[in-house]
């Protein structure tokens, strides 16, 4: 075969090879090129694309169920307010599709139905309502002492000595009242041993007037928490008691939380050992004794205890509640090492 005649072979082989080829597709603006198949690898091939796997759920995060419904498994620290908000629905949706009879008992742990939106998503202005906290994580061992001071005095000093001399931390929750008026020179006092130690004690706001604050509109609400603040801060100068607030009487509701936040005030602390000591004995009130048994018999990790620095049997209650709860194991703290403090506020 001559030069030419070869030449003329192999032109015509690499044509009839080309035509068995696919045109290689064009790419479209914002597209990824096609890998040629002859570069793709042999167990992938270019015509298949290969789905990534998807992740599984993490605890706390949501799941769809359907179009209009996820689930949510409730966190520490979580209250059906503060996950309403997160889904932009409400409490009362959350509680009725899950059979909840009360809104402010859920559990750590519990799986529950959300529901589709039902209030609009807050916009960024919009202050964030204040999250309401029971307990922190039970998965911890460590339990807070708080005590509240709102109406009688004794023996406030005492018990603030007690702490101070067996280095027993604590979280006070004040009114403005006892710190303001003439009559109540013990709650200045209890102000100023708190600033003093700094490492054992903190202050919360416990409103000014004692007043339950689900009777109160915004502004009136507003005018608790500030002239609190201001009362506290003739007394002890740079003390604060942002973000922490425990409602009068327990009384709370998402109109109160929503007030509240709008202050600053990122925690609504309640409890879940409540020790009832400012009742007297006369009166079918617990003795000393029974003080410290229910609070050693019942604290779980991250337990909140209320007691009140007006308690008629809480110093000598005292003794055998840090005692009891050191032997349990538990680590004595105060609230805000229970509860972490919320990015902007404020748990």
């Amino acid at each position: 075969m001559t030069r030419a005649a070869a030449f003329a072979a192999v032109v015509i082989l690499l044509v009839v090879a080309g035509c068995g080829r696919e045109p290689a597709p064009t790419p479209t603006r914002g597209s990824t090129p096609s890998v040629p198949r002859d570069t793709a690898s042999p167990s992938a091939p270019a015509s298949t694309a290969t789905p990534l796997p998807k992740p599984s759920p993490s605890p706390g995060s949501s799941t769809t169920v359907a179009p209009e419904e996820r689930t949510y498994t409730v966190q520490p620290g979580d209250t059906l307010f503060s996950i309403a908000r997160r889904f932009g629905t409400t409490a009362d949706a959350i509680a009725a599709c899950n059979s909840i009879a009360d809104p402010n008992r859920i559990e750590t742990g519990m799986v529950l139905v959300i529901p589709s939106a039902t209030v609009p998503t807050p916009s960024p202005d919009v202050p964030t309502p204040s999250t309401l906290i029971r307990h922190g994580d039970r998965a911890s061992r460590v339990v807070a002492l708080t005590l509240d001071m709102g109406g009688r005095v004794e023996p406030a000093l005492d018990i603030m000595r007690w702490l101070i001399a067996r280095g027993v931390p604590a979280t006070i929750f004040i009114t403005g009242a006892m710190v303001e008026s003439p009559n109540t020179d013990a709650g200045r006092e209890v102000v100023a041993l708190v600033a003093a130690h700094p490492k054992l004690f903190e202050l919360g706001n416990h409103s000014y007037s004692h007043p339950d604050f689900r009777e109160l509109d915004a502004d009136a609400i507003r005018r608790e928490l500030l002239r609190t603040e201001a009362a506290v801060a003739a007394a002890a100068p740079g003390l604060a008691m942002r973000p922490r607030f425990r409602p009068p009487y327990g009384g709370v509701d998402e109109a109160v939380l929503a007030a509240v936040g709008a202050v600053g005030y990122g925690q609504t602390v309640l409890w879940d050992i409540d020790t009832i000591d400012w009742r007297p004995v006369s009166e079918g009130g617990p003795t000393a004794a029974e003080i410290a048994a229910k609070v050693v018999g019942q604290a779980q990790g991250g337990s909140i205890i209320l007691m009140h620095l007006g308690g008629y049997e809480t110093l000598a209650a005292l003794p055998a509640i840090v005692d009891g709860l050191l032997a349990r194991g538990f680590t004595l703290v105060r609230v805000s090492e229970v509860v972490p403090s919320p990015t902007g506020a404020v748990r």
